[in-house]
């Protein structure tokens, strides 16, 4: 079994708020932590998901996790016992043979899946105590061009039909 864990190479250009599908022109927003990481563990932990067979599938699969603790601790307390007991078990470093690696492995997918329903609980609060506030997109180009064009228009008009005494 070879799991295809090659990293995505997408990049982000613009102010964040989303991206642009070069092929289709549709917007992509960003994706939620969470998910990504859900994702991530069901590789692990998945009733259906077999055991990584190769040292790099492990590694990629460890990195990955590791990446996942990293964003997700941006999103918590620095204090919060969860995100400190995953970020020893990213600290520690890969056991050598089969089934220690697994085991690290497993330890590490849990660890994940528990910060993850921290950060979606946390979620929940501060959802619950700030209403969302209505935020405005920017404007596509043709509207900007079409307001400056009616402004111009307007003033020339007013300007035409001023007496000249």
């Amino acid at each position: 079994m070879r799991l295809l864990l090659a990293p995505r190479r997408a990049s982000r250009r613009g102010s964040g708020q989303g991206r642009r599908s070069h092929l289709l022109g549709e917007a992509v927003l960003p994706r939620d932590q969470t998910v990504s990481a859900t994702e991530t563990v069901m590789l692990v932990l998945g009733e259906g998901s077999p055991l990584p067979e190769t040292v790099a599938d492990v590694e990629d699969l460890a990195l990955r996790l590791r990446g996942h603790v990293g964003r997700l601790g941006a999103l918590t307390s620095s204090r919060e016992p969860t995100l400190l007991r995953a970020q020893r078990l990213c600290s520690d470093g890969l056991p050598d043979g089969y089934v220690p690696s697994r085991v690290h492995l497993v330890e590490l997918a849990t660890a994940t899946q528990a910060l993850i329903t921290v950060v979606r609980a946390h979620e929940v609060v501060t959802a619950m105590k700030s209403p969302r506030r209505r935020r405005w997109g920017k404007p596509p180009l043709n509207v900007l061009r079409g307001s400056v064009f009616a402004l111009a228009f307007a003033c020339l008009v007013l300007a035409a039909s001023a007496s000249r005494r």
